[in-house]
């Protein structure tokens, strides 16, 4: 899939993608920082990607982790600081959200530190009974690894 609106192009073809880009978003971003390059690969790979360019340059992505059948976790967004408040990523969220390989599933889920009033235009909200949910958080992560 592929629009274009004011000179930008939103796709979901993973052979537009920018790889070098992506990765430094670890430079701007709170959940990525210090990823290593090894890592963008493999999460491309197991994603369903999205990306915003600008003539050549990739100047947004995110990214799906889906088994296409019931649950879906949006993540990685981010739109380079250039070409914010430009309504992007709400035209973003308007084309993934309708993407055929995500429809029909019972889950959509993310997390967010600041972009609520965003993602509660497309339908997201606080989870009912959050403390059902749990997880592993391994802090600092990346750092670990680029120290071995």
């Amino acid at each position: 899939m592929q629009i274009k609106e004011h000179g930008y192009i939103f796709s979901d073809s993973k052979d537009l993608l920018k790889i070098d880009s992506i990765h430094n978003l670890s430079t701007e971003s709170y959940w990525a920082k210090n990823i290593p390059l090894e890592r963008v690969k493999i999460l491309i790979e197991n994603s369903l990607c999205f990306g915003i360019y600008k003539e050549d340059q990739q100047v947004g992505f995110a990214r799906w982790i889906t088994d296409k059948a019931t649950f879906a976790w949006l993540c990685d967004v981010y739109v380079e600081n250039e070409h914010r408040g430009k309504g992007l990523s709400k035209k973003l969220m308007s084309f993934m959200i309708f993407h055929p390989d995500l429809q029909g599933l019972r889950r959509y889920q993310l997390a967010t530190l600041d972009a609520h009033g965003l993602y509660e235009q497309f339908g997201f909200k606080a989870l009912q009974n959050p403390e059902r949910q749990m997880g592993i958080v391994v802090a600092d992560v990346y750092q670990a690894e680029s120290s071995q």
